[in-house]
């Protein structure tokens, strides 16, 4: 069994979730760096994550100190894009109910809105290195 703890930032997302994978596609296309995905349908989300992190309605962001969740966890993986997406942390200035909202409004309808896939993405032969499963 592999052990997932050995990666520093892990991306847990929805992976039938079209809103959820163009985030995914979004940051694989502007960050070289320290970031793995995979879905929460995945093994890897089963042996890594407590089950109230499995919920399909949010996005989570694992690093070596702490798990993040919703509003959160989509602020500090923008910011990981460095440059100008640093700025995104200056939201966290907003109370986390607050965001958090917004969050579940966008996450309730995400499917309706952005398309629901009948499977997990598939990654490419050069995604592949950075996704769990």
């Amino acid at each position: 069994m592999q052990d997932y703890n050995s990666y520093k930032n892990i991306v847990f997302f929805d992976g039938v979730c079209g809103l959820c994978n163009h985030f995914i596609d979004f940051l694989i296309t502007n960050k070289t760096s320290d970031l793995y995905f995979s879905p929460l349908q995945g093994n890897s989300a089963k042996a890594t994550l407590d089950k109230e992190y499995l919920a399909m309605d949010t996005i989570v962001l694992k690093t070596e100190k702490r798990i993040y969740t919703k509003s959160t966890a989509a602020l500090r993986i923008l910011s990981s894009l460095g440059g100008f997406w640093k700025l995104s942390l200056v939201f966290l200035i907003v109370p986390a109910f607050i965001r958090n909202f917004v969050y579940n409004v966008i996450a309730a309808n995400r499917y309706k809105w952005f398309g629901k896939r009948e499977s997990c993405r598939t990654p490419n032969d050069q995604e592949r290195s950075r996704f769990l499963d």
